[in-house]
C-alpha cells in the first residue's frame, strides 16, 4: 500500500475518483476469501479529510468500504481499538496482569483475569463463528460479513504501512494484526454488555460447593429489591443519552428535526467516531460509530436522521435451578436429570504461572453466582442460578445500522428493525425530511411476560420482577420455558409488534427513562414489566427534557438552531425547583452556621448569596453552579427520595411532580455545611466560576467543560471526577459525546452540525486530539460536510488513496 496525501481544491478531482470507482470491477464472491488469518486482501479505499480530521470514505462493495473504515479508524484511535482487541481474544492478564483492571468498555468484569476467562470462553466454544454461520436474517448479512473482513484488512494495512506515535502503545507487543473474527467478536461484546457481560465476574467466580454452605444473613427482600433496582437504573453515570425527534408539525418548513446527544465515557473503547461512509449507488451515510464496528452507529444519510438512547429494557433473567442432591453439577427440568457442561479455559498471566479455571452452562446458560455485590447468587448443595441472555445469539447489529444507513423514512428505520431485530439495550428516536417523527424500543429482549413472572417466579424473584424487571423463574419447571413469538428471528425474545411504537408525534423524546413519556401528551403503555415501568417518578434529566422539547414544540416554526440552542442551554431543572427554596432556608440558619457531619460548626452564610445569585445553568461562566452541584449530590446522597420533597409524584403530573424542596428534612443543613467546607478545604470560593473547575487537560491545556452531572437534570450532561487535593472537578470522565443536529431545507443535501467532545483522536501527537473538545467549550459546533460539493470546497481537504 502506498500513503499519498495530496490537496485537492479542484472540482475535477473529485469527479474523477467517483468516476473511477463507480467503474471498477467487482470483487470476486465475498465467500472466496473467509479465511480468519490476518490479510490484507487487495482491497481499497479511497479517503478524503475534512476539518477536524473528518474522513469521507469511498469505495465501490461493503468488503472495501470495511477497508477504508478499518484504515481510518487505526489512524485515529489504534491503541484504543488494540486495548479492546486484546480483552476479546482473552489476553489482558498475558500483557498487563491478572489483577489489573479493563476499561469497562467491552464488559464489567473487574479484574483482567476474570475478562479474560470469559472471553477465551467465548473464542474456545466457538461461539461467535457459530453466529457468523446461522443464515440471515437471525446471522448477519454477507454485506454485514464483508464489512468486518475488511475493516480487519484496513486495520492491518494501516498497522503495516504507519508508525505509531501514539505512546499509549507505541512499541507494545500487544499491538498485533487482526482477523475478521476478533472484529465479530468485540461486536459480539458490544451486544452481551447487558447480560453476560454485566455477569462475567459471578459467571467465572461459579464453581460448585465442596459441602453445605455455612448459614450466614441472608438480604432482605428490601435490600435484594435496591439491589436489583440499582443494577439496572438508569441513574449510572457511564451511560445514558439523550435524543428527540420533531415532526414537521412543528418545525419552519414541514420536514423532520433530530437532536441526538449520547452519554458515553470519553476515554477508552466505547467512544465514538466520526465518518462518512459511501459506496455510489448503494449508500452514503453519514454520523458516529462505535470504535471497532463497522458501520454508523448513530448518523443520517439524506432522508433520514437517527439516534439511540440507553433503553430501560432488562436485557438478561435468571433460572433458578433445582440440583440434583447428589450431584450440584446436575439439574432437574420437570423430574429428569440434566447435566452442567464444563467449559474449562486456561489464560497466560503475565510474571506467573498460568490460570485454569472451569465454567459450568446449563441448558438456560451460564451459572453465576452474583450480579453485583448487593445481588448474590449463592449456588449451594441444592440450588443455582443460571443466566440467560439473548443477546449471546444475537449478531445482527450491523445488519439493522445497514438498514438505518440506506432508510429514507422513518418507516424504513422501523422495517430495519424489524427486519433484523439486532438492536441490544437501546432505543431508536429517528426523523425524516417528508416530517415523520418515530420513537420505538425496539430491542433484544427475553420474552417475559408479566403472565410468566407471576405463574414461575421463584420468592426471589417475586422481590426482583416488579422492583427491576429481572424475572428470576423456576428452571425446574418446563412450562416456565420462555416460548417465541412468531415474529421473532430467534426464539426465547419478544417479536416486533411487542414493541413500544410511537409514530408521528409532534416531538419524541427519550432520556433513559422508560417508553411511558416518550410524548407526555400521547403516553406509552400496555408493554410488558421488562420493558421498563408505567406511572412512575422519571428522572430529573426526563422531567427537564420534556419540559424543554414540549415548550419547543409547542413554540412551533424550529429549525436546527433552536436544537443547537437546546444543546447548549445547560439548564439545571433540579436548580429551578430547589436553588430559591435553599438559599431562603440558608439565610434562615441561626447565625448562619450549621453543623457539618464532623460536628464541626460551618459559616454558610455566603452559600446564601451564592444561591440566590445563581443563574440555574452549568455554563462554564456561571457563578455558584458549581456550589449547587456539590450540594445536591450531597443532599441527595443523605435524604431519601421520598422526603426530599414536600409535594409528592403524582402520575397524573409527571413532569412537574415531585416538587418544593423540602428545606427541614433531616440532613439538608448538614449537606450545605459539608459543601461548604469541601470547597473551602479545597481552595475553591463559593462563587468560583463552573469553568475554573470542571475542564480536561489536553497537552497540558486546562479546556473549560460546560454541563452538568446526571442528578442535576440537564440535557448536556458531564461527569467529571471531584479531586479535593487538585483543588476541585478536573477530567471530564463521561458525558455528550457524538452529538448532531440535523434538519433538511428542501435542498439535496441535509442541514446538519455535528460534535465530537473528545475530538477525533486520543492520540496526544494527533492535530485531532483536542480540536473538536475547544469548539464544545466554546459552545461551537462543526458544519458538516455530507455533499460532494461541500467536501470538495473544505480549506482542509487531503485525499489518501488506501490499498490492502
Amino acid at each position: 500500500m502506498r500513503y499519498r496525501p495530496r490537496q485537492r481544491r479542484l472540482a475535477v478531482a473529485g469527479i474523477a475518483l467517483f468516476t473511477a470507482l463507480a467503474t471498477t470491477a467487482a470483487l470476486p464472491s465475498a465467500a472466496a476469501d473467509r479465511s480468519e488469518r490476518p490479510h490484507g486482501g487487495g482491497l481499497s479505499a479511497t479517503i478524503r479529510y475534512t476539518e477536524y480530521g473528518i474522513p469521507h470514505i469511498v469505495a465501490k462493495d461493503y468488503a472495501n468500504l470495511g477497508f477504508g473504515t478499518g484504515w481510518a479508524q487505526a489512524a485515529d484511535q489504534v491503541c484504543t481499538l488494540a486495548d479492546g482487541f486484546v480483552t476479546v481474544r482473552g489476553e489482558r492478564s498475558r500483557y498487563f496482569g491478572a489483577d489489573g483492571a479493563p476499561d469497562g468498555s467491552l464488559s464489567s468484569a473487574a479484574k483482567n483475569l476474570s475478562s479474560d476467562l470469559y472471553f477465551r470462553g467465548v473464542r474456545e466454544s466457538r461461539t461467535v463463528e457459530k453466529l457468523l454461520a446461522t443464515p440471515a436474517p437471525a446471522g448477519p448479512s454477507d454485506n454485514a460479513e464483508d464489512a468486518m473482513r475488511g475493516w480487519a484488512a484496513g486495520y492491518n494495512a494501516w498497522l503495516k504501512q504507519n508508525r505509531i506515535t501514539d505512546p499509549a502503545c507505541k512499541g507494545a507487543a500487544w499491538v498485533r494484526p487482526v482477523t475478521s473474527m476478533d472484529v465479530a467478536a468485540r461486536g459480539f461484546a458490544i451486544s452481551v454488555l447487558g447480560g453476560q457481560g454485566r455477569g462475567i465476574d459471578g459467571i467465572t467466580a461459579a464453581q460448585p460447593p465442596t459441602a453445605p454452605a455455612a448459614p450466614g444473613k441472608a438480604p432482605s427482600k428490601d435490600e435484594l429489591a435496591d439491589a436489583a433496582r440499582a443494577l439496572f437504573s438508569q441513574d449510572d453515570s457511564t451511560m445514558g443519552s439523550n435524543a428527540v425527534a420533531f415532526s414537521g408539525a412543528t418545525t419552519a418548513n414541514g420536514r423532520g428535526l433530530l437532536l441526538g446527544n449520547p452519554h458515553y465515557p470519553w476515554q477508552g473503547g466505547r467512544r465514538f467516531w466520526q465518518s462518512q461512509q459511501t459506496i455510489p449507488g448503494e449508500l452514503d451515510v453519514m454520523g458516529g460509530s462505535l470504535l471497532g464496528t463497522t458501520g454508523i452507529s448513530i448518523g443520517h444519510n439524506a432522508h433520514v436522521a437517527w439516534s439511540h438512547t440507553v433503553a430501560t429494557g432488562v436485557t438478561l433473567n435468571l433460572h433458578q435451578l433445582t440440583l440434583d442432591p447428589a450431584d450440584p453439577t446436575a439439574y432437574l427440568v420437570d423430574g429428569k436429570r440434566e447435566r452442567m457442561t464444563k467449559r474449562t479455559v486456561t489464560v497466560p498471566v503475565k510474571g506467573a504461572a498460568d490460570v485454569t479455571r472451569t465454567q459450568w452452562w446449563t441448558r438456560y446458560g451460564p451459572v453465576v453466582t452474583s450480579l453485583g455485590a448487593g445481588l448474590p447468587l449463592p449456588w449451594s448443595t441444592t440450588a443455582a442460578y443460571a443466566l440467560n441472555d439473548p443477546n449471546a445469539a444475537n449478531l445482527r447489529a450491523s445488519d439493522t445500522a445497514l438498514g438505518f444507513s440506506k432508510a429514507r423514512s422513518t418507516d424504513d428505520v422501523l422495517r430495519s428493525l424489524r427486519r433484523s431485530q439486532g438492536i441490544p439495550w437501546v432505543n431508536t428516536i429517528a426523523a425524516d425530511s417528508s416530517g415523520h417523527s418515530l420513537f420505538t424500543q425496539s430491542q433484544v429482549l427475553p420474552r417475559i411476560t408479566d403472565d410468566l413472572a407471576a405463574r414461575c417466579s421463584t420468592p426471589l424473584g417475586k422481590v426482583t420482577y416488579p422492583a427491576s424487571g429481572v424475572a428470576v423463574l423456576d428452571g425446574s419447571r418446563g412450562d416456565c420455558a420462555l416460548g417465541s413469538d412468531k415474529d421473532a428471528v430467534q426464539p426465547g425474545i419478544f417479536g416486533p409488534s411487542k414493541m413500544p411504537v410511537l409514530k408521528d408525534a409532534p416531538y419524541a423524546e427519550n432520556s433513559n427513562d422508560s417508553a411511558w413519556l416518550a410524548n407526555a401528551d400521547r403516553p406509552l403503555t400496555g408493554y410488558e414489566r421488562v420493558f421498563g415501568t408505567v406511572g412512575t417518578p422519571r428522572s430529573m434529566r426526563t422531567r427537564g427534557a420534556v419540559e424543554d422539547v414540549a415548550a419547543m414544540a409547542g413554540k412551533g416554526s424550529l429549525t436546527v438552531a433552536d436544537l443547537q440552542r437546546q444543546q447548549f442551554t445547560n439548564r439545571v431543572p433540579a436548580g429551578d425547583l430547589a436553588a430559591a427554596d435553599a438559599a431562603k432556608a440558608c439565610a434562615a440558619l441561626p447565625g448562619g452556621r450549621a453543623a457539618a457531619s464532623d460536628g464541626t460548626a460551618v459559616d454558610v452564610s455566603g452559600a446564601c448569596t451564592a444561591l440566590a445569585s445563581w443563574d440555574r445553568t452549568m455554563t462554564t461562566g456561571s457563578r455558584g453552579a458549581l456550589l449547587f452541584d456539590r450540594f445536591w449530590r450531597k443532599l441527595t446522597a443523605v435524604v431519601p427520595a421520598a422526603q426530599l420533597w414536600k409535594v409528592p409524584f403524582s402520575a397524573a403530573d409527571p413532569v412537574r411532580t415531585p416538587n418544593t424542596l423540602a428545606t427541614d428534612a433531616p440532613g439538608f443543613a448538614t449537606a450545605l455545611a459539608d459543601t461548604v467546607a469541601e470547597l473551602r478545604a479545597a481552595g475553591v470560593p463559593l462563587d468560583a466560576k463552573l469553568g475554573e473547575n470542571q475542564f480536561v487537560v489536553r497537552g497540558g491545556e486546562r479546556i473549560p467543560v460546560p454541563g452538568g452531572t446526571e442528578s442535576l437534570g440537564v440535557w448536556n450532561k458531564v461527569e467529571p471526577v471531584w479531586d479535593a487535593a487538585g483543588g476541585g472537578y478536573t477530567e471530564v470522565a463521561h458525558g455528550s459525546s457524538y452529538i448532531q443536529a440535523v434538519g433538511w431545507d428542501g435542498g439535496r443535501c441535509p442541514v446538519a452540525r455535528t460534535l465530537v467532545t473528545y475530538s477525533q483522536s486520543s492520540n496526544p501527537n494527533s492535530p485531532h486530539y483536542s480540536d473538536q473538545t475547544h469548539l464544545y467549550a466554546q459552545q461551537k459546533w462543526v458544519t458538516e460536510r455530507f455533499c460532494e460539493k461541500d467536501i470538495r470546497k473544505s480549506p482542509a481537504l487531503k485525499v489518501v488513496r488506501v490499498r490492502g
